[in-house]
């Protein structure tokens, strides 16, 4: 049995890659350079896939990391919050190539966990009063102004954990967990690049985070 739910989500690199189609939302795990999926997302850049909506905490550097995705082209619009090392995309914004959302990151954090639970949206007192609250809906409650933040949902969560085992439950290393449980959630499809896969009972289940339901596809890092 074991060896039949292995086949079903292990996949090439090439294979998983083939999932992703123009046009998808993609979530992408990472915080800086700690917790992302770098095979996956250096795959992507070459995949035939464009128009793409990437949602993620930062786009790395120019042409580095996902931001070789911008320098390609393959980008339409980018939601996230933390943008300070990539200069290009303030320069693809303000000439009209892309979209971009800004979110603070609480915020980011709690829509991507709200798409995971089925929940559409929250109010916050967060960015109420700032640039950020143009085109959001404004509330107030006990007298206080609260803005709307809807869920973030994505076609597709490239996420990055130490550990799987054949069903897909995930165990994360450290500080690497950061986005990676919530875009499991939050994603139809998710993609998890892993550097180990262990049998079925393996793990103690005290450590897994990620429970195997939420995972479809397990690619196994190269190095």
């Amino acid at each position: 049995m074991n060896n039949v739910l292995k086949s079903l989500k292990l996949k090439s690199i090439e294979d998983a890659m083939k999932l992703i189609k123009s046009g998808d939302r993609i979530m992408v795990s990472g915080f800086g350079n700690s917790g992302d999926p770098k095979m996956l997302v250096q795959a992507l850049t070459e995949v035939d896939a464009n128009d793409l909506t990437i949602i993620s905490n930062d786009l790395g550097s120019p042409n580095e990391g996902l931001g070789t995705l911008l320098t390609a082209g393959k980008v339409k619009g980018l939601i996230g919050n933390y943008y300070n090392w990539n200069p290009e995309v303030a320069d693809e914004f303000n000439a009209g190539n892309i979209t971009v959302d800004l979110i603070p990151q609480g915020s980011f954090a709690e829509g991507i966990r709200a798409a995971g639970v089925g929940v559409a949206g929250f109010y916050t007192k967060t960015a109420v009063g700032t640039g950020l609250e143009n085109g959001r809906e404004v509330k107030e409650f006990n007298g206080e102004k609260y803005l709307l933040q809807e869920a973030i949902p994505a076609d597709v969560a490239l996420i990055s954990a130490q550990i799987a085992d054949e069903l897909g439950n995930l165990v994360y290393y450290k500080t690497a967990r950061n986005f990676n449980p919530i875009m499991a959630m939050a994603g139809k499809l998710v993609i998890a690049e892993v550097s180990e896969i262990v049998p079925v009972g393996s793990l103690d289940p005290e450590s897994i985070v990620t429970p195997h339901i939420f995972v479809d596809v397990l690619v196994k890092r190269s190095c």
